[in-house]
């Protein structure tokens, strides 16, 4: 199979493209400093020419509103070419519970996103993944304040990034779904509790203080799944429990 990565240097991108040149596959990855752009859509077409199936896992580091427009506008472009190449089958990464965190721009961008990709005129399938292992890291710095990581009490069930590559090599490489699959890591634990369990091990002298008020639980949660999902075979790094 031909098979166009947008996104495919990045941090999904990049072993994905390694997974599907391994099986065997012409994989094809854009990005602007290899002369295709999907924002302005700039070399898009050549891309895509000859294409079996495209796999979207382009990303900014926007996390307000202007998340909305860069998902939105990259989808339709994306998707339109896709159709005018004759492209097979369209695979989204999105993210576990994006439709239920509506307070955020990135994930109002999910959103729009998935709704752009099931009305669009392209065989699809989604795949929905919750917080990766290899971003928990970040995620501290993003809640740190003050030296201080503010964490809310809240249920997560990260997965690992290889068992997400796996999910999306088998979905690429199989019959367009025209659904949504999501996947999950096999534990779950409250964020703060994790966090602090994570610079623990790291070495990592910042306090973890429990956002005040926070609720743990499943009926308020949007970063655990709801229904049915995948369990990804990889726990939370031993390392991680030192």
């Amino acid at each position: 199979m031909r098979i166009v990565i947008a996104g495919g240097t990045g941090q999904v991108g990049a072993p994905l493209a390694a997974a599907l040149d391994e099986q065997g596959h012409e994989v094809v990855v854009t990005s602007r400093a290899r002369g295709v752009d999907v924002l302005t859509g700039a070399g898009l077409g050549e891309a895509l020419a000859g294409a079996d199936a495209v796999v979207d896992v382009l990303n900014t580091g926007d996390l307000g509103d202007g998340a909305v427009g860069f998902f939105r506008e990259t989808t339709e472009r994306l998707l339109d070419a896709e159709r005018r190449a004759g492209v097979g089958h369209h695979v989204l990464l999105s993210v576990v519970g994006a439709d239920r965190a509506t307070g955020h721009g990135y994930t109002l961008g999910k959103v729009a996103q998935e709704a752009a990709v099931r009305r669009g005129r392209v065989p699809f399938s989604i795949v929905r993944a919750t917080q990766f292992h290899e971003h928990l890291p970040a995620l501290a710095d993003q809640l740190t304040s003050g030296g201080v990581v503010h964490a809310p009490r809240t249920l997560v069930e990260p997965v690992a990034l290889q068992d997400v590559v796996d999910l999306l090599a088998r979905t690429v490489t199989g019959a367009p779904s025209r659904t949504t699959v999501q996947i999950a890591g096999p534990q779950r634990f409250a964020l703060d509790d994790l966090l602090r369990e994570l610079l623990r091990a790291r070495g990592d002298s910042r306090e973890v203080r429990t956002v005040e008020g926070a609720v743990l639980a499943d009926a308020l949660d949007a970063l655990v799944p709801h229904g049915p999902h995948l369990t990804g075979g990889r726990s939370w790094p031993a390392s991680a429990r030192a």
